[in-house]
């Protein structure tokens, strides 16, 4: 029993220490991106290419989930708010909801699980090809060359993304309320304006731009240190994933109350 519960402890160790060695390796990884940026090293090409991957392919998984997430609440809202008589306030609910929360959160975690995985197999196979080993010997740094044009086509496209995904779902939620629910669209849409604001459209494209950068990170650390062989690579694939999801939901916490502590001071 006693030798049990001894290996049981190194295990946790074991496993605490490589919890903590990847830390400080993606932190590393941060920083060099952070010096190849203020440098300007940047390869245009492909972060033009990569724009085009995260941005324009995640279209149609991010407005369909940006739809009938707005129907869905839009619906929710109206069914608890026409028991007191409060049906024209349900378009503002799902706005600011919208604009604040869902619409930068639901984004971000269908791109990391669209593109996160893309991000990770991709430079792991080139890893498990030795193809980054080759652009070391031909003097490019495998971070200018493939981690920064990622990151950086992140942070421009979840933005983006982001507020399609909240025009969407304000539009599918009016067209259900007063189309299906029979909701007033005259003091509906009055009182979305009146209770919107445009801080709640910065504070998720605050949001956005945080995750873009973030499951990018996470996806190409990933794939740059996935172990050999097929098996590697899924495993680091999935690891992007799961890892990305969670840290979005984590970070949105910690962003929720600074952002809300910082426009409280303003």
């Amino acid at each position: 029993m006693g030798n049990l519960r001894a290996t049981m402890n190194i295990l946790a160790n074991k496993r605490v220490a490589a919890n903590l060695s990847g830390l400080g390796q993606i932190t590393l990884l941060a920083r060099d991106v952070l010096a190849s940026l203020f440098k300007l090293r940047i390869a245009w090409r492909d972060m033009l290419y990569q724009v085009y991957f995260i941005g324009v392919k995640s279209q149609v998984v991010v407005l369909v989930t940006g739809a009938f997430t707005g129907m869905v609440l839009g619906a929710q809202t109206y069914f608890q708010f026409h028991k007191v008589k409060m049906d024209t306030a349900t378009l503002a609910v799902v706005s600011v909801s919208m604009c604040d929360e869902l619409g930068p959160v639901l984004t971000a975690l269908m791109v990391a699980g669209r593109v996160g995985a893309a991000l990770a197999a991709e430079i792991g196979t080139m890893r498990v090809t030795e193809q980054i080993d080759a652009l070391r010997t031909l003097a490019t740094h495998p971070v200018d060359y493939l981690v920064v044009p990622r990151i950086v086509a992140g942070h421009v496209a979840l933005p983006v993304l982001t507020i399609e995904s909240i025009s969407i779902g304000i539009g599918s939620s009016y067209l259900v309320g007063v189309y299906l629910l029979g909701i007033d669209p005259v003091y509906s849409w009055y009182n979305m304006l009146h209770f919107t604001h445009d801080i709640d459209v910065v504070i998720g494209l605050t949001k956005a731009f945080v995750y873009g950068g973030m499951i990018a990170l996470i996806g190409c650390y990933k794939g740059m240190t996935c172990g050999l062989g097929a098996e590697g690579v899924g495993r680091a694939t999935t690891e992007a994933v799961v890892y990305s999801s969670i840290s979005i939901l984590i970070t949105n916490f910690f962003l929720t109350l600074l952002l809300g502590k910082l426009i409280g001071q303003l």
